[in-house]
């Protein structure tokens, strides 16, 4: 069992990986080995509160398919299980990022002395432009 969170964890066995060839750089090596993790786990699986099953579709964007399921590239190494260990990562990462409410936002007024300070600039910025052009012609 994974934990996410202390509400939440995943088991081991719902995560799907298999491993396929990695596209880039890296000569004769990307040719003859399949080092490429690419996870799939289904989110349906699992029993998330409404807003932060919202969150993770928001979160996860185009790797999460129109069925739920999350779909996890990771060939930033060149060992499969390195790459397997990040994609994990990634997933729990993922998660664990859903799973945060966030918190909201209250308006606040500025400050007397903010505007004040504010007003005090605008009136310098506004003297020192005033005085750099030709100061007109006295004849």
């Amino acid at each position: 069992m994974l934990r996410i969170s202390r509400d939440l964890s995943i088991d081991e066995n719902d995560i799907d990986i298999a491993f396929v060839r990695a596209s880039g750089p890296g000569g004769q090596n990307v040719n003859k080995l399949s080092t490429a993790a690419q996870l799939r786990f289904d989110t349906r699986r699992i029993t998330l509160p409404e807003d932060a099953a919202l969150r993770l579709n928001r979160l996860a964007g185009q790797r999460m398919t129109k069925d739920g399921v999350i779909v996890i590239h990771a060939q930033r190494f060149r060992t499969q299980e390195r790459n397997r260990a990040d994609a994990i990562d990634r997933l729990l990462e993922l998660l664990r990022e859903a799973m945060v409410r966030p918190v909201p936002r209250r308006a606040t007024k500025p400050t007397f002395g903010s505007k004040q300070r504010r007003l005090e600039g605008k009136k310098r910025r506004s003297d020192v432009k005033a005085k750099r052009g030709s100061g007109g012609l006295d004849d």
